[in-house]
């Protein structure tokens, strides 16, 4: 069993560290809000990340697996949303030279409590990408010795899975907490946004395309 848990945190580990939308999605969430939006970005995607874990052990990300129409739904679903994060950090380049020189803004605070926009983006970036249910599904069980039950023990991994996500995205948060004035000055922020805006668009339309 411990051999098990060492090749499935190693091989975590490599996953983990690849950049995807979710690290984009925190990293928008830093940049549009702060150390705060970020926190905020982040426990909305191990939130997300929560639910298909659960999916998997349960079978129910098989269950989407199966379903080619559920399936491709969703994953339309979550390739507009990318392109929507996209669109909404371009479209924020449109603010003149002068309202950016102003005094940054901090966190959005709209909204009540988990409700606020940036853990809704980190959230239903992860719960509307049928890829991250269907990598649990096909990734978790390889690591189940023989002999134990297959949903506890997929349960269990999982959770360490998500334990090593949030590892890296407070390493991101902590990051960012030293350079937060440097993010938040014009000019880095209009090259941030529109950084951050192409890919989450890619990464939708890469989303949409692939089978």
């Amino acid at each position: 069993m411990l051999m098990n848990v060492m090749s499935f945190a190693a091989a975590a580990v490599i996953v983990v560290l690849l950049p995807g939308p979710d690290t984009l999605v925190v990293v928008r969430g830093m940049v549009r809000g702060g150390t705060r939006g970020g926190v905020l970005t982040a426990l909305g995607v191990l939130c997300g990340l929560t639910v298909w874990v659960a999916a998997a052990a349960f079978g129910l990300a098989a269950l989407l697996r199966a379903s080619e129409v559920g399936y491709e739904a969703l994953k339309i679903a979550g390739a507009c949303y990318l392109v929507w994060l996209g669109v909404q950090s371009l479209r924020s380049l449109r603010r003149t030279t002068a309202e950016r020189a102003g005094p940054p803004t901090g966190p959005d605070t709209t909204g009540l409590g988990l409700l606020r926009p940036g853990f809704l983006s980190g959230f239903l970036t992860d719960i509307l990408n049928p890829k991250v249910g269907v990598f649990f599904v096909s990734f978790l069980p390889g690591f189940v010795p023989a002999g134990y039950p297959v949903g506890w023990t997929t349960l269990a991994l999982g959770g360490l899975f998500i334990v090593l996500t949030a590892c890296y995205c407070a390493g991101l948060v902590v990051a960012s907490g030293t350079i937060a004035s440097w993010m938040q000055t014009p000019r880095i922020r209009r090259r941030l946004d529109t950084l951050t805006g192409l890919v989450l668009v890619g990464f939708g339309v890469r989303l949409a395309t692939e089978s």
